[in-house]
Parts: C-alpha cells; structure tokens; sequence
C-alpha cells in the first residue's frame, strides 16, 4: 500500500520533462500566443486583483508527440486565517484558433497562422451545468503534435474576500496518469472595485444582433433560431455584465402618449427596469429616438417637450442617479444633410435640459477634409451632450473646451486613414483592447462605443472557422477586417444558445477594470498621482507602451496609491 501511495505521489509531482516532453506554462501578460509559437518558461502564476475583480491567465502546453485526453482541474485557493477562494469561483475555457491567411487592412506586422481567440467554456456560462451536445468542447482534449495550445483561467475575487495571499494548484492531467502541476498564487489587495463601473459602455445588444443572423439562417435553410429568446437574451446579459460591458434591456421601455397630450413611461417599465439595472450594474441606458413620434421639432416643440418630460419622470422614478440616459442621435453625420439633422434635433432636445441627452459619434472639431466634415456646414456646438470621436479624431484641446462646458467625451474604434491607433481586429495585439481605457483616462473620456452588437457574424457562414467577419470580398479581397464587429461567438457551437467569449473581450474586461483603479484615484483626490503613472505608458492616441507587463507593473503601482491612500 505504501509502495502504491509513494508511485501516486511520483507522478503527481512528475516535472514537465519527465512525461514525453509535455510543456505547460503559464502567461499572465495581456499577450496571445498561436498555435506556432515555441514553448515558455514557467508552470507557475503569480496574480493580484482587488475585492469583486476579475482576474485572468492562461495555461498553455506544447509537445513534439501527440497528448491525448488533456484536462484542466481548478482548485481551492487557501489564504490567510483559513480563507478560501473557493474554486467555483474561477470559470474555465479552451482556446479555439482560427487560420489567419490574409492580415486586416493596414496590419503590416502580420504574420499568418492559427491565432487564438474563441474561448470555449467548460460548463454552461449560466447554469455550471455540463456541455454535452456542442460540435466544439473544451475538454478533453487532445493536443497535437508540435503545436501550442491553450487554455484561459478567470477568477473571480468576491466583495468579501479577506486580503491577502492564497495559494493553490491547478491540474493538467492527460491520458495515462500524465499530470502537469500549475502552481497560482493570488494576492488579494485591501479594497474594492465598485459594483457598478465608472466607464460608461454602448456595445449594443448581442441577443439583438443574434436575432437577425438566426432570421437570416433560417431563410437559408441552414439553422433554425433558439427556442427560448428569454434565455438567450438573459445569458448575454450575464456575461457582458461580468465583462463590467453594459446589457440592453429586452422588451418595451419607452413613453406612451395620454389623453391629455402628455406622455408616460408606465410605471410597470420602469420597475423591471429599475430591476435590471441593478442586476446587471447598468450606468448608461440607450433611449430609443425623438423622430419615432415627433416629425419636426421646431413645428411640434411642444409635443417634443412633453415626450422628454416623460423621460425626465422616469429617471426620477428608476432613482437610480448613475445611470446615463441617451440617444444615439446619427450615425457618424459625414456630409452637409446629417449635419443639419443633428444642428436642428440636437440643439431642440437640449433646449428642454432633460435627463435624456444626446449622444453623436463625431469629433469635436470640424474644418475642411477632416473626418467627412467641412467647416462651411457649421459645427455641432450646442447640439452634443455626449460627443464620440475616433480614437484617431479626437484633439485634447477641442474635447477640453467642450468638457468645460459640461459636456462628455466617449470614444470609439473604427477604420481610419491617419496614424495608427488601437485597432480592434483578431490580429493585432491583445493590448489595443487594453490601452483605450488608460488613453481614455488620461483625457478624461468618460466612455466606449463598439457597433455590431459584438455579434455581427452575418457575413460568414461560421465565425468560428472563419474571421473574415466584415468586409466585401467580391468587390475588394484585399480589404480584410478580421474579427470586426465581434467580441463574442455563436454559443450553440459550444453546446448552447447565446454568446460564448473571447480573449479579445477578456482584455477589454480588463480595460475597464484598469480604468476603475484610475477613477478611484481620481474621486479620492489622487489623479496627478495617477496620471505620473500612466503617462509614460499611454502618452496618446498615437503613442503607446506595446511591452504588456509595464501595465502589470503600473497597475500595481495604482494599487499601491490605493492601499496609501485607505489606510
């Protein structure tokens, strides 16, 4: 009995290059490493998260001879005074890859291969419950010879957590008792990440977008749509919400017109959605626009008026203060008619000063040949609550003075003809998720738009084979956009109906998580500490620290300032 115990033992401790090369290692960087890439140094992870944070790393293996069977097994994390974090906490996936041939538009730093980025779930992203009937499953699985692969680790850190350090270890065990031992060492700092977040997001609405592409592939005759719209709609929810991203109420939520040519949101709406906000830690609410009952705002001022009153009623009944409401006024008003739409709409809705703001995507500036726009149209001044330039359009001086004037700045990420910004495609650096939000800071945006609901995989027949996702490929091959309009894949894939994640959505995750320790620096009267830290690493929209762990480094750096400062 002991000579089997001590055999047991042996192997559980064996060292990687004693079970036929097998290489497992960890990476905790914001980095993606493909299937082509060499082994890396290390079975062992050292973390650090504040209390209700998520933090994430990846486990990573290669071997010069097939492993069938390979699995990953989470385990309890002990820590100080008997601490547990319990390993229910932590959500397992698989990272699928994708056959990159052609880079995005402008990427000259391409270089084809396999690149990771679907994440596929161990268990049910809602329920925990096992996956079974998906044609793609994390586990087991069985690694090729001569090829990297891969698998993401998320923690989560409860509001309750006592500081300090927990130690663990997680397993990757394969076919035949061959056992590889991940050694995790978590150190949990002595504050906490508001439940609600201080950036404020618009990526629509997943389950929204997921509708039309279901529409679209039952009038092929490929695929009928999910049976349950509610589950769906809900699983979305839950997972942007634990990616810090804003969901979209499902359902109606918008004024009805009374006998007395007033309107109300009925109260019944804004009960769910008082709801709704709490539960998925909502800050900003996409209101649907005037033009659905006004004609003309000038002639019908009144009926306009009472219509935002109605609104103005139910941000006093939801009570819920840190909520943002606005419309997406024009897309992106790039010739002389959408610019004199937003000057008439916008400049009428700011007259009544409601609650219900206007959001336009343009910059703040305007002057011949930039951005679509010309100087003889006028500018938008006094038309714009919330202005949304590109990452490559926005200009410090132009978004101060409106700031100033109380005005807000969001961003956004979208083609552009200048200097290269962060773009948002399979095959750029895991890092231009990340960066936005510490470039953001610096200039005090206050939030981040994506189009496409994240969802948009309606130009291809399989988003997880294919990232070719936006683009025209009969009219103009050589215009690629990689992973465009995405951040999540089809579920059912997986076993489900809904969205699964991915690496990209995981480092945006951790964008907005950085931002928060700078917001928390700012509320406690600390930003010009702050900014020393980030300025050296996010100079600009067109100047950034690519090295990843200097922002490893400077987000332990803010802890630091935090911990000082609550002491």
């Amino acid at each position: 009995m002991k000579n089997w115990l001590a055999l047991v033992l042996m192997v559980a401790v064996a060292p990687d290059w004693a079970v036929a090369d097998w290489r497992v290692w960890t990476v905790a960087d914001t980095g993606r490493v493909l299937r082509e890439d060499p082994a890396g140094p290390g079975a062992s992870v050292r973390l650090a998260a504040a209390r209700n944070e998520w933090e994430g790393f990846q486990i990573l293996m290669r071997s010069e001879e097939p492993i069938a069977g390979v699995n990953v097994e989470a385990t309890d994390l002990q820590g100080p005074d008997g601490a547990v974090l319990a390993a229910d906490h932590a959500r397992l996936y698989r990272q699928h890859q994708l056959h990159l041939e052609q880079g995005t538009y402008r990427n000259d730093a391409f270089r084809p291969g396999w690149y990771p980025d679907p994440l596929i779930p161990f268990r049910h992203p809602v329920t925990q419950a096992p996956l079974r009937d998906g044609r793609l499953k994390a586990v087991p699985f069985d690694l090729p010879a001569s090829q990297t692969h891969g698998f993401w680790v998320d923690l989560f850190v409860p509001p309750e957590a006592k500081p300090g350090e927990y130690r663990g270890t997680y397993r990757v065990t394969a076919a035949g008792g061959r056992v590889s031992e991940v050694s995790v060492v978590l150190t949990v700092w002595d504050f906490a990440l508001p439940r609600v977040s201080t950036m404020q997001t618009a990526l629509g609405s997943p389950a929204g977008r997921i509708r039309s592409y279901y529409r679209q592939r039952a009038a092929e005759g490929k695929e009928d749509p999910p049976e349950d719209w509610d589950a769906v709609e809900t699983q979305c929810a839950e997972l942007i919400s634990r990616h810090r991203i804003n969901a979209t109420p499902w359902g109606r939520f918008a004024p009805i017109e009374q006998a007395d040519g007033t309107f109300r949101v009925p109260t019944e709406q804004v009960d769910a959605l008082r709801e709704f906000v709490d539960r998925y830690h909502v800050n900003a609410l996409q209101l649907p626009r005037p033009t659905s009952v006004v004609d003309d705002p000038d002639r019908e001022k009144v009926k306009l008026h009472a219509w935002l009153a109605a609104w103005d009623r139910a941000a006093r009944e939801l009570d819920r203060p840190h909520v943002t409401f606005f419309t997406y006024l024009i897309d992106e008003p790039n010739d002389e008619e959408a610019y004199r739409f937003v000057q008439k709409w916008g400049r009428a809705i700011r007259e009544a000063r409601s609650a219900y703001k206007v959001m336009v995507v343009e910059q703040t500036w305007t002057e011949p040949g930039a951005g679509g726009a010309d100087a003889a149209w006028g500018d938008l001044h006094g038309a714009v609550d919330i202005w949304c330039p590109l990452f490559c359009l926005f200009r410090p001086e132009s978004a101060a003075e409106r700031q100033a004037l109380g005005e807000t700045i969001w961003t956004y990420t979208a083609l552009c003809q200048r200097d290269p910004t962060p773009w948002w495609h399979i095959d750029y650096p895991l890092l231009d998720y990340r960066v936005p939000a510490w470039i953001a800071w610096r200039y005090r945006i206050r939030g981040l738009l994506y189009w496409g609901g994240m969802s948009f995989w309606n130009q291809v027949d399989d988003p997880w084979t294919d990232p070719w996702t936006y683009g025209h490929r009969d009219r103009d091959p050589e215009l690629v956009f990689n992973g465009e309009g995405t951040l999540v894949y089809p579920g059912r894939a997986a076993g489900y109906d809904g969205i699964a994640p991915s690496l990209r959505l995981k480092a945006l995750r951790d964008a907005i998580e950085d931002y928060e320790y700078l917001a928390i620096l700012e509320r406690m009267g600390l930003a010009q500490e702050a900014e020393a830290v980030i300025l050296p690493l996010a100079g600009s929209w067109f100047q950034w620290e690519t090295e990843p762990a200097a922002y490893e480094k400077a987000r332990a750096r803010l802890a630091e300032l935090i911990l000082r400062a609550v002491k």
